[in-house]
């Protein structure tokens, strides 16, 4: 049940983290130090599709070592992460409430 609830955060997750150009593995470890460790057979994808889907740009960068793709919010990015973030302020603004009451009939 925790996977089930992780894995519907995880899309808000990245977004949060990606305000500027970041690669896979460093975004993968400001993730893990927050708390929000993410495997790299889901993030990789994921980002594909967020930048199929024109929430993310991507551009490839060698700075003197082995070529490495950077990701970054567009436009569409950072108006679906405050869309995103504003629906889950309001769900868990509910679920506290909830949860307060619980067992309450």
């Amino acid at each position: 049940m925790e996977l089930e609830l992780r894995r519907g955060v995880i899309v808000l997750a990245v977004l949060s983290q990606l305000g500027t150009f970041r690669y896979g593995y460093e975004l993968r470890q400001a993730l893990a130090e927050q708390g929000m460790a993410i495997e790299e057979g889901t993030l990789y994808p994921l980002l594909r599709r967020l930048e199929n889907q024109g929430a993310l740009v991507s551009e490839w960068r060698t700075d003197g070592g082995s070529p490495r793709r950077y990701y970054t919010l567009s436009d569409d990015g950072r108006a679906l992460r405050a869309r995103l973030a504003g629906s889950w302020r309001e769900l868990t603004a509910t679920m506290d409430k909830l949860l307060q009451g619980e067992g309450a009939s």
